[in-house]
């Protein structure tokens, strides 16, 4: 594993080459709330209390999952960014070790063959153009190119969003375990303290109040509070970096979509509407629309671009590239 790949590059037990019924409740489960206690999911699924703990740790162990903390950029005042760096292959990855290294990106694949690097870059200030400089990343001339470009707005990918492929609890399921939020997003000012908090929940997000304590000098009711406030206001939410594999789903790419302006909020909540579809944004750039793809296999992922994508008229020009592997997930803080 080198020290640095995620959860979807180690080795499974043989049991987890596939998931049950059950699981995949589970799952779902904590896609819609993270921290629900094991007891209410095991209400809600109408199982034991041993089993769905049982269930869960087995999950865990084996590397299939794993709760993350995660903040809403927007209400925080920061900024995102999508990152192509296209590298000669024996550059590639040396460059993406690196880029997963660096505290303030996310999702670090390689695609293409392995001659590119995606990853996503996120700046505390929005002023911090530092950020996309990488200057930290092997000063090589095997790099070709590097194109960062400004995530704007987010169609699909988010607090309590997922693909089609987690709608397995019906309707009622999902209402008794959703978190109570507020109506809409409220913006909130983070200091130092909330950061060593959330640098705990990305590593873990189903970390105890004790643990959390530790990490800030808060007591751990005011840790317990913190969190709980943060979450109200929509600007942190929990998700779930997961093995897609155990879906079925061995196919995953990255699109890239050109759309006349005033066509693309139609063409982003289009892809926001697509069970295949797991995360959409607007961006700037030659491209206006970057989604990402998971079917499974490269079969079904041809029938999907060529149809479903495809046959949106408002689009003008598609690109794809095919995720060959994944070095970082949904956190920034990177996973031993």
């Amino acid at each position: 594993m080198e020290g640095i790949l995620t959860i979807f590059d180690t080795e499974r037990p043989a049991e987890m080459d596939s998931l049950d019924e059950l699981d995949r409740q589970l799952i779902h489960a904590l896609q819609v709330d993270g921290r629900a206690p094991l007891s209410r999911i095991a209400a809600v699924l109408g199982v034991s209390d041993h089993t769905v703990a049982r269930r869960y740790r087995r999950l865990r162990e084996s590397n299939a999952l794993l709760v993350v903390g995660l903040v809403d950029a927007r209400a925080v005042g920061q900024t995102r960014w999508y990152v192509r760096i296209r590298c000669a292959p024996d550059a590639a990855m040396p460059v993406a070790r690196a880029l997963a290294k660096r505290p303030d990106s996310s999702f670090v694949h390689l695609v293409s063959g392995g001659t590119e690097i995606n990853c996503v870059v996120q700046a505390r200030d929005p002023r911090d153009h530092d950020t996309l400089l990488l200057e930290k990343l092997p000063r090589t001339p095997r790099v070709l190119s590097v194109d960062a470009h400004c995530l704007l707005h987010f169609y699909f990918g988010g607090a309590g969003e997922h693909p089609g492929l987690y709608d397995i609890l019906d309707a009622d399921q999902v209402e008794a375990l959703r978190p109570a939020t507020a109506a809409r997003l409220e913006p909130v000012e983070l200091d130092e303290r909330d950061y060593l908090m959330l640098q705990e929940l990305e590593r873990d997000g189903r970390a105890s109040y004790a643990t959390l304590a530790a990490a800030t000098g808060w007591s751990e009711s005011t840790a317990k509070r913190r969190l709980e406030h943060l979450r109200w206001t929509r600007a942190l939410f929990f998700d779930v970096d997961r093995d897609t594999r155990l879906f079925g789903n061995l196919a995953e790419a990255r699109v890239y979509l050109s759309v006349a302006p005033a066509e693309q909020d139609a063409v982003g909540r289009a892809l926001a509407s697509h069970p295949e579809v797991a995360f959409a944004a607007a961006t700037t750039g030659p491209t206006s629309l970057v989604a990402a793809i998971v079917c499974r296999d490269v079969y079904e992922l041809h029938h999907y671009i060529t149809g479903r994508l495809g046959t949106l008229p408002a689009i003008q020009r598609i690109e794809s590239a095919p995720v060959i592997r994944t070095l970082k997930g949904a956190a920034t803080v990177l996973r031993q």
